[in-house]
């Protein structure tokens, strides 16, 4: 996932062919922008914010995210997601 803090609002974007985008509206200051992403994602996929966890990149523009939950219906909604948003 890519993050972009600071934007106008937090929204969930298809990204490159590599990985999906955020934009957050939170700043990357004590956690606020991973906070967000946390509750975005959570949020886009259907899952209690628990079951969504940073497993690398805490500081970096760049993380990795590990959801649970039913592995075939998260990957019906990435699908979903990746197919009505990407371009290319």
């Amino acid at each position: 996932m890519r993050v972009t803090p600071r934007a106008s609002k937090s929204i969930f974007l298809a990204g490159t062919p590599d990985h999906f985008a955020a934009r957050l509206a939170a700043p990357p200051v004590e956690g606020a922008a991973n906070a967000a992403l946390m509750v975005l994602v959570a949020k886009t996929f259907g899952v209690a914010k628990r079951d969504v966890a940073l497993i690398a990149g805490e500081t970096s523009r760049i993380k990795r995210l590990i959801i649970t939950g039913n592995a075939s219906v998260l990957a019906g909604i990435a699908a979903e997601l990746y197919g009505a948003g990407h371009d290319g």
